[in-house]
C-alpha cells in the first residue's frame, strides 16, 4: 500500500495518495494502528535516505519549512499537522522512534481528517523528494521505494 501511495504522490494524485492510506486503513477496525505504522515506515525510510544523503552527498540535508507564499518559517511557526510531521521525522533521524511513534499519535488522536491527510502527504512528498535525491547521487534507496518510482511512465 505504502508503494502505491508513493506512485499516486509521484503521478501529483495527492488525494488518492492520501486516500489510499487514510481512506482503506481507517475502514478497519486496527486502522489507527495501521496508519502509525505506515506513516512511521515512511518517516524510518526518510530516515535512513537522509543518512545516506548525509554521509555520501556532497551537500548536506537541511529541513525547511516554507509558507503558502514560499518564505521561510520556523519549524514552531508552520501549521500544527506540518509541525507534527517534522517533529516526527527529527525524533526519527535522531533514533527515537518512541518520540516520533508519539508525535503521529498526536495527529490520529487529534482526530480532524485534514490534519491527518497532511502529515500522510508530507510522509509521502518526503520520502519521494530524499529518494529521488538519494537516486541522483548512487545511493542506496529501499527496494520498495525504488519499485514504486520506476512503476512511473
Amino acid at each position: 500500500m505504502a508503494g502505491e501511495a508513493l506512485a499516486a504522490a509521484r503521478a501529483g494524485e495527492d488525494a488518492v495518495a492520501v486516500d489510499l492510506v487514510t481512506g482503506y486503513l481507517s475502514g478497519s477496525p486496527e486502522g489507527n494502528e495501521e496508519i502509525r505504522e505506515l506513516v512511521l515506515l515512511l518517516f524510518a525510510e526518510c530516515s535512513s535516505m537522509v543518512s545516506e544523503l548525509g554521509s555520501g552527498g556532497a551537500t548536506p540535508v537541511k529541513m525547511q519549512v516554507f509558507d503558502e507564499e514560499g518564505n521561510e518559517v520556523q519549524i514552531d511557526d508552520a501549521d500544527p499537522p506540518v509541525r507534527t510531521a517534522i517533529r516526527a521525522l527529527l525524533a526519527e533521524v535522531h533514533g527515537d522512534q518512541d518520540a516520533a511513534s508519539e508525535q503521529i499519535e498526536i495527529a490520529l488522536a487529534n482526530g480532524q481528517p485534514q490534519e491527518l491527510a497532511t502529515v500522510v502527504l508530507q510522509a509521502l512528498r518526503w520520502t519521494l523528494k530524499l529518494a529521488i535525491e538519494c537516486e541522483t547521487r548512487d545511493l542506496p534507496v529501499a527496494s520498495w521505494i525504488t519499485s514504486s518510482l520506476d512503476d512511473q511512465p
